[in-house]
Parts: C-alpha cells; sequence; structure tokens
C-alpha cells in the first residue's frame, strides 16, 4: 500500500511538473512573440502606447487597449456600423465552421477537418479545394454574422482557429499549400476586415493580437518577394500588400509596403488592361476580379485620403474597364462564358453598376443597375472591343432583346481558350447557344481539356485540331436594318479563317465561314446548342431546338457538293464541376487541293413561333471579281433582297 500511494506521488508530481514545463513553454514562447512583434512595430510609437517594454504581458495588453479604441485608420469594413444582409449560403459557412466543418472550393461539399484541425486536408483530388480552404471563406462569413448578431461563439472559435493556424503554418517549404501568393494575397485583405469585425469580442485577447499581427506582418513581407507581373495573381498580391499598409501603419516597414503595392497597381492598370478596357485574359469572371482589385485598394486610399497617389490616367482606365461588362454582357446580365468563366445569374453585375454610376457619374451605369428604371439606356446597340477581339450585336436594352457576342481575340494565357470566331447567342430571355465553359481547373486534367478544345465552340476546324491565335478585324459596320462584322484567324499553318457575321433587321443572322489556304483536309464549322431537345433534318441540312415554349433557334447551312451535316458530342459547363449534355453537330467539306477555299453559309435564326423563312443565294459577279451573298426575306408574305458583299 504504501509502495501505491509512492508511485501515486511520484505520478503527481510527474504531472504537475510536465503541466509547469508547458505552461513555462507557452508563457516563453507568448513573450518571445510578443517581444518580436514589438520590434516590428515603429520605435517612437511603441514608446508612447507600451508603458513597460520588459514587460511582454503588459506590453502586449497596451497594444490591444491601442487597437481597441484606435480611430486614425479607416477601412471599409466598420465594426461599428457593418448592417451588411447575411445570407442563408454565409450563415451555414458561418456556424458550419463552430464545428470545424469547412469549405474549400465552394463547387465541392463543406468538410470536417478535424477537431485538431487539418488545414492540408484534401477530401478531393482537385487541390483548387486545400488551396481555397486556406482563402477561410467560411471566416469571412463568420465575421459578417458575428458584426450582425454580436453572438460570441463566432468570436470565440474565430480566435481560437486563427491562433491554430498561425502556430500549424509557417511560412516553409513544408506548407506551400498555405502560402502560393495568391492566398496570401486575398487574407492580406480579407483578415484587415476581420480585424474590424472581431475587435471588440472579449475573445479578442492580447495572444490573439499578437499572433494576428505577427502573421499579418509575415504576409506583407511575403508579399513583397512576390511579384507576377502580367498575371491577376499580380493584383491580389498588391491588394493584400495595401490593405496591411493601410490598416496597421504602425508597423516599421508599413510605408514601403504601401508604396510598392501602389506602385504595382499603376503598372498593372496599363500591363494589363486593353485601350478598350477589357483585362488581357478575356474572361469576364477574371475582368471583374480586377475591377475589384483595382477598385477595392483605390477606395481604400481614398478613405485614407491618399488617393492622390493614383494617376489620373488609373481612374479613366477603371472607369472603361467597368463599361466592358455592359457593352459584352447578355441582356439579362449573364455572361457569354468565354474561357475560364461562368455565365453566373441574371442581374449579377447590378450591385457593381450601382457602384460604379456613382463612382463615375454615369447615367448608363445606373440605367443598368436598376434594370432600365433609372438612369439613361445606353447609346448604342452594337459594340466593338477592337483591341480584345470582343464584339456585342444585339436588338435592344430589354431583357428579351437578341444578341450575339463574339469572341476573336489574341492569347489570353491560362484561362482563355483557343476558340477564336466562337459566339453566344441569346434571344427571348434564353441563351440559344451558350459557349461551353471550363467545367473544372485541377483533379481533372481530362475533363478541362475537353472543354478547352476548339471543336467545342462554335468556330472552324482543321482536321478537329486546336486553332492557334491570330486574330484580324476586318470589318466593323453597325447599322439601322443590317449590322456587319468581319473577322479572320491565322488558326493553322497555311488555312485562315474568315468569318462574316450579318445582322439583319436586328433578328436573324446570316454568317458566312471561309477557310482560305493551301493546307488541306476536314474542314468543319461546330455549333453547339443549349442542352435540350434538337430536331436534325439532313435533307436541308438545318438543326432547330425544340424548346417547347419561348424562343428556339433554327441554323441552316445552304447545300452544296461534298457537304455533310454530322452530330457531335455536345457538353456546356454553367457551374464548377459540373457539366451537362447538349445538342452539338458541324458541317464538313473535305479540302482536297491546295488551290481549293472553302465556304459555308449558315442561317442562324432565333424565333418565337414560326421559323423564319430565309434563304440564301450567292451570287458571283463577273465583271469585278468580288462576290455577293443575296438574302432573300419573307416576313408575312412580304418578300425582301438584301445583298451584302464578301
Amino acid at each position: 500500500m504504501n509502495f501505491l500511494n509512492t508511485i501515486k506521488a511520484q505520478l503527481v508530481i510527474t504531472f504537475l511538473g510536465l503541466s509547469s514545463i508547458m505552461a513555462f513553454c507557452q508563457t516563453t514562447s507568448f513573450e518571445n512573440e510578443t517581444q518580436t512583434l514589438i520590434s516590428r512595430l515603429d520605435s517612437v510609437l511603441v514608446e508612447s502606447i507600451v508603458s513597460n517594454q520588459d514587460n511582454s504581458s503588459a506590453s502586449a495588453k497596451d497594444l490591444l487597449e491601442y487597437y481597441k479604441t484606435r480611430n486614425s485608420v479607416k477601412h471599409p469594413i466598420n465594426r461599428k456600423s457593418e448592417n451588411t444582409r447575411i445570407t442563408e449560403k454565409e450563415l451555414k459557412y458561418a456556424t458550419d465552421a463552430l464545428e470545424h466543418v469547412f469549405v474549400g472550393q465552394p463547387a465541392y461539399p463543406a468538410h470536417f477537418c478535424g477537431d485538431d484541425i487539418n488545414w492540408n486536408s484534401r477530401p478531393v483530388p482537385d487541390k483548387e479545394w486545400v488551396w481555397q480552404l486556406n482563402r477561410m471563406y467560411f471566416w469571412n462569413a463568420m465575421g459578417k454574422v458575428y458584426a450582425d448578431t454580436n453572438d460570441e461563439r463566432y468570436a470565440k472559435e474565430w480566435c481560437a482557429q486563427l491562433i491554430d493556424w498561425t502556430q500549424k503554418n509557417p511560412r516553409d517549404i513544408d506548407h506551400d499549400y498555405a502560402w502560393r501568393s495568391i492566398e496570401a494575397g486575398i487574407r492580406g485583405r480579407s483578415w484587415t476586415g476581420l480585424f474590424q469585425q472581431f475587435l471588440s469580442s472579449e475573445h479578442f485577447t492580447k495572444e490573439v493580437l499578437v499572433a494576428f499581427l505577427n502573421s499579418c506582418y509575415d504576409h506583407a513581407e511575403f508579399l513583397m518577394t512576390k511579384y507576377s507581373s502580367g498575371s491577376n495573381w499580380s493584383l491580389m498580391e498588391a491588394e493584400g500588400l495595401a490593405f496591411i499598409a493601410f490598416t496597421f501603419p504602425e508597423f516599421k516597414n508599413s510605408e514601403q509596403w504601401k508604396t510598392e503595392a501602389l506602385r504595382r497597381f499603376s503598372i498593372e492598370i496599363n500591363k494589363q488592361v486593353y485601350t478598350d478596357g477589357h483585362q488581357r485574359e478575356l474572361a469576364m469572371g477574371y475582368h471583374i476580379g480586377c475591377i475589384n482589385w483595382f477598385y477595392r485598394t483605390y477606395d481604400l486610399a481614398k478613405l485614407n485620403g491618399v488617393q492622390d497617389a493614383f494617376p489620373l490616367s488609373f481612374i479613366s482606365t477603371l472607369e472603361k474597364m467597368c463599361e466592358v461588362p455592359m457593352k459584352i454582357c447578355l441582356p439579362d446580365g449573364t455572361n457569354a462564358q468565354f474561357g475560364d468563366s461562368w455565365a453566373g445569374q441574371p442581374g449579377q453585375h447590378s450591385n457593381s453598376f450601382q457602384k460604379w454610376s456613382k463612382l463615375f457619374n454615369r447615367e448608363d451605369f445606373l440605367y443598368m443597375a436598376s434594370d432600365g428604371e433609372k438612369g439613361l439606356m445606353p447609346e448604342k446597340t452594337a459594340y466593338a472591343l477592337k483591341e480584345s477581339g470582343i464584339y456585342s450585336l444585339r436588338s435592344g436594352w430589354n431583357n428579351d432583346a437578341v444578341c450575339m457576342v463574339l469572341k476573336n481575340g489574341e492569347d489570353g494565357g491560362a484561362h482563355c481558350q483557343p476558340d477564336n470566331g466562337t459566339f453566344t447567342l441569346y434571344a427571348g430571355g434564353r441563351t440559344l447557344m451558350p459557349d461551353s465553359g471550363s467545367y473544372i481547373y485541377s483533379g481533372n486534367p481530362e475533363g478541362r481539356n475537353w472543354f478547352r478544345q476548339t471543336k467545342a465552340h462554335q468556330t472552324l476546324t482543321l482536321d478537329g485540331k486546336n486553332s492557334a491565335f491570330a486574330p484580324t478585324l476586318l470589318k466593323w459596320q453597325p447599322g439601322t436594318d443590317l449590322d456587319i462584322l468581319v473577322v479572320e484567324n491565322e488558326s493553322y499553318a497555311n488555312l485562315t479563317h474568315r468569318r462574316f457575321v450579318f445582322f439583319i433587321d436586328k433578328k436573324y443572322f446570316v454568317i458566312v465561314d471561309e477557310a482560305i489556304g493551301t493546307a488541306i483536309g476536314d474542314v468543319n464549322i461546330h455549333f453547339q446548342l443549349a442542352p435540350g431537345n434538337a430536331i436534325f433534318n439532313s435533307s436541308d441540312f438545318s438543326v432547330r431546338s425544340d424548346f417547347n415554349d419561348g424562343w428556339n433557334v433554327f441554323v441552316r447551312s445552304t447545300k452544296q457538293k461534298g457537304l455533310s451535316l454530322n452530330e457531335e458530342e455536345g457538353k456546356v459547363s454553367f457551374k464548377y464541376t459540373e457539366k451537362e449534355s447538349r445538342p452539338a453537330f458541324s458541317y464538313n467539306l473535305k479540302k482536297t487541293n491546295e488551290q481549293q477555299n472553302i465556304r459555308f453559309a449558315t442561317i442562324v435564326a432565333p424565333y418565337e413561333n414560326e421559323i423564319p423563312d430565309i434563304k440564301i443565294k450567292r451570287i458571283n459577279s463577273s465583271g469585278n471579281n468580288s462576290n455577293k451573298l443575296q438574302i432573300l426575306l419573307n416576313e408575312k408574305g412580304i418578300e425582301r433582297i438584301i445583298n451584302c458583299e464578301l
């Protein structure tokens, strides 16, 4: 019995010893972290704030009091008056996060990352999941819910998770999943907002402050070493750097960070944006993202009285960028989803147009923001972004308007697709011929490559191969009853694709495609419809959609020797990781000798009730060696002839 008591006593002593050691280590670690933080702050400021620099606990307490009462820095998120509506999705993100059920890439289900959080969780092969896990979208949701409700559960858990992440994710090669520069930049901005939202909580202790500020410093110093010039990454890098610098001017290096961030923005807006306003990647999602990255930092500088750090050309270019979705989005506000973009939701840009209408005092932006109830209708119905190679033709500005958006641009990089000549067709509130989309980024290279291939777009291929980027605008002639667009692309070695688009009476399209050059092989013009049924008629080379209600589209290529109509595999993706089948087809002609040029003449006619009576007749004028296209249009018994030059 005495022996057992002795053992128990030794175990108790050992346990108390281990507890003391752990407590000592934690205390020592906190003291070291606090001293590290103080060494990173402006020394003059520290002297005015901290009463006893030799006492780490007291120093951290003084710093916490300073930040809780500081009002010298302005931030777009004001913790005292957030007043932001919480969506159901955000509430679920935030509430799930209390149980460590986190959202990574939002297209995938949320995932339990363990009681002891694993920030490198990989529930799916797609690397986007773990990368976006470390952007902490759920933290943003927790911040909004806490600011709206003052429910301390969210603040307590966020503070615990913040310390957990900083301890488990030092900036080294073993944690590169968390330290790509894009994630660091995104955190650099979002964390400053979270600071605003959670700072007033009783759970935002001196320990949280020290961990948070030290990590912000590490982020900024890291971002100073990363500059992905020419890429949208550079804007996220600069934005994160700018938000940390503006929000925490107490850091001794903050002025250097701020100067570098603003320098990069001034460089990149000239490098990444065409003179017509479109961002060079030619994908609407990234274009809108770039507007936001440019605008948010400008707005932050303006809030803090240093907007003059941006040149006037920066603001004029930003305004030009904001015109782009007005000019080339579809009538319901969805995107043509060229490249790595998705259609999105109707009216998705309304809030942005509202903000831009105030920033630039634009009545046409107000019109777009209010669905035509306020402001002034845009002046034109046809727009050419000539440098970008994107063109829009529409019948009007109501949601039922007929609209075609065509792309024929330079290589925009990894988020662009080899699809020059492709188009999206919309009419009667329905996208009748959508672009294929991009489906996925990582984890399924075969799936991504399928959606990128040229033959999955509404354009020409030679032997089914992917085309090159070598665009030219030959003619742009908007008119009252006839709009004309002529573009070409040197799609293959020794083969140029020339496409004529005639928009007749703001109702119908006639498209003439020419394959010009010495190359030989199978020449196909590909078309794809929206998901649904389609009716094929091989005898007259026509295909039409077959929706029971609303608008449909009729496609017919003019008969000629050797022409064939072929049904193809069709897919479309409107959301990340989601795809669905759709009707797809092509018209084929064989180019058998070097002197032969190929020409297709195709009617693309949206309609609501009856299939339009349109015929195409080619006229070869030997007198001047020019070609003319004669279009015969019969509406309600009235026949018209429209002659078009080729």
